[in-house]
């Protein structure tokens, strides 16, 4: 089956950019996302990572 879309792909002009394209976009994306990871502040995590225990609260004290 790879045979045929290889085939195929191979008679479009250009083509082999898009895989470069994608791995370019993964790439940034998971750097920005490990820059974030890195970079954002203990408060806000604490409060995002307590926000499940929050609800469970709210909905007993309903």
């Amino acid at each position: 089956m790879l045979k045929y879309i290889k085939g195929n792909l191979e008679n479009i002009d250009g083509v082999e950019i898009y895989p470069i394209i994608s791995l370019l976009i993964f790439f940034f994306f998971f750097v920005a996302l490990f820059w974030w990871v890195v970079t954002a502040k203990k408060a806000h995590i604490e409060e995002v990572s307590s926000l499940p225990l929050d609800i469970n609260k709210n909905e007993e004290q309903l």
